[in-house]
Parts: structure tokens; sequence; C-alpha cells
């Protein structure tokens, strides 16, 4: 377990990894508390896991209207350029995303974030991960009561260590209780970490061709099981590395060749579709003085 403070002293992030049973597609822990009081919009770049956010006080309010499916809980589908803004509750499940999410805030905010394969959420949420794809909900939609169980016991916890070791008694259980049929074939899998291990470069055809499937029914797994298809888990797991080659100092036209596009213009349209601003706009806005490196000002 690790801890960081940021330099104004408004913001406390704590990490933990999962119990060793439910790794390695649990992939960690964040416990946050933010106290800076001024408004925030968190800027939330598309990445190849599920959220699962537990609100333990003020919580996120996404600026963007909610449709009512699921008794209202459900998020409608985000899209539009610049970043979708989304309105959510405290806790927020969040499927594969394709593009950037805005979440503002403004006071206190205090919870734990997990981070899962999207294969684990398939297995525990009670949901198709097609339907969670660029969606947010209330995690009680796809979790049931337990949800509610776990978080009142969270709120009641005395520090970090109780509460992660609730989560990972929490997460060890919905595992071991849900379907078997939810589990993901051994193929598919590998066909996950062939596209991850490219990095976003292998072609679908060439993913196909490793498992013994055709194309479509290679797709129609990923997009039940993982939410997205292979081309576009793709795109999300390039622009991953091209982030963190930017975030490093890396210059975009070496980026560009580094994770395969054709040239920076390339990179700089991709960069801007999927997270709303170019390369340079982003990492200006990334260290606004005073604020996690994941916030915004807004």
């Amino acid at each position: 377990m690790r801890r960081r403070v940021c330099p104004a002293g408004t913001c406390e992030r704590t990490y933990a990894r999962p119990h060793a049973a439910l790794r390695p597609g649990v992939h960690g822990y964040r416990g946050f508390r933010l106290t800076h009081t001024g408004p925030q919009r968190r800027l939330v770049i598309p990445r190849g896991t599920v959220s699962l956010v537990i609100g333990f006080g003020p919580g996120p309010e996404p600026d963007g209207p909610r449709d009512g499916t699921r008794d209202g809980a459900r998020s409608g589908p985000t899209g539009g350029h610049g970043g979708e803004h989304i309105r959510a509750t405290t806790s927020l499940a969040t499927g594969l995303h394709t593009r950037a999410r805005h979440f503002a805030r403004q006071g206190a905010l205090h919870g734990v974030e997990i981070t899962l394969a999207p294969w684990v959420a398939h297995q525990i949420f009670d949901a198709s991960m097609s339907e969670l794809a660029d969606t947010v909900v209330d995690p009680v939609d796809v979790l049931g009561p337990g949800f509610r169980e776990l978080t009142e016991a969270l709120q009641a916890a005395p520090d970090w260590p109780a509460r992660f070791a609730l989560v990972d008694s929490a997460l060890v259980r919905w595992t071991r209780s849900a379907h078997l049929g939810r589990s993901p074939a051994g193929e598919l899998l590998g066909a996950w970490d062939l596209l991850v291990r490219s990095a976003g470069t292998i072609t679908v055809r060439d993913l196909a061709a490793a498992t013994g499937w055709s194309q479509r029914h290679l797709e129609n797994l990923f997009r039940e099981q993982f939410g997205l298809t292979p081309k576009r888990l793709a795109r999300i797991i390039r622009l991953r590395r091209a982030l963190r080659l930017l975030i490093t100092g890396t210059t975009p036209a070496d980026t560009a060749y580094a994770c395969g596009f054709s040239d920076q213009a390339h990179l700089t349209n991709e960069f801007t579709a999927l997270v709303g601003m170019p390369p340079r706009r982003f990492l200006a806005a990334r260290g606004t003085k005073g604020l996690p490196s994941h916030w915004v000002a807004g």
C-alpha cells in the first residue's frame, strides 16, 4: 500500500494491490480524499478497463443529462466532440469508453475506485458489457443489494487497510458466486493478450486467425464480454501508449512513429477524436497548479 499527497495538501490518494486470488483480473484499488473546494472537472481518458467508484460522501456530478433507463440510474450513451459531459451518482460503474468524459465536482470527495479487467466485470455484473460501453450506471443496477452492503461497511471502516480488506472479501465472494457461463474462453483471453502485447497494432484478421475463429465470431464475443470490438479496443490501447510517451516527454513526432501512426497529424487527429483536445493542449491542462494531474480546472 502506498500513499500520495498533492503539494497543496488538498488531495490524498492511497493505492493497494488486490488479494492474490483476484489478480490479474482486478487491477488495483485507489482510495481518495479530495478537499479542494473550488469547481473542478475530472477528465477521464478512454482506457481498456472498467471502473467501479464507491463514494463515501459528496461525489462527482457530471454535467450532462441522464436518460431514464433502469429506473433512472443509467446515464445515456456518451458521445460528442470535446469530451462527454454525463451525470451520475456518488457511486459509479463505467464500462469501456471510446471518448473522454468530464466529471464536474465542487467540494469534498471521499471514496475508493476499483479497476477491473472487462471480463471480470462481465462475470460479476448483471449486464452484458456491450450494454455498458460508453455508459455510466449506478452500481446497484449491476451488483444488486450486495453493493449497498459493501458501501455501508466501507463507510464504517476505520482506515484504508480495513476498507481494502472489505473490498477484497466482496470481490472474492462475487467472483466465486458468478455463473460459470459468464467466464471468458481461454481463446478470448489469449486474443485480448495479443491485442495488448501488440500495443493495438495487430490486425483483426491476424487476431481471429490466432484463435481459430471467424472475424465475426471474434468481434461478437469481444463486444459481449469486453464491451467493444477488437478494432475499437485497439484504438484505445494505442492511445494509452501514446499518452504514456507524451507524458514522459517524448515528442509528438517520435510518439507518432513509435505507436504506428502514419505521421504526427494522424496522431493529433486520433488523439483529438478520443480525448477531445489535441496533445499539446491536454499536456498543458494536465498539470494545473495545486490539483492532481488527472483533474483539469473547469
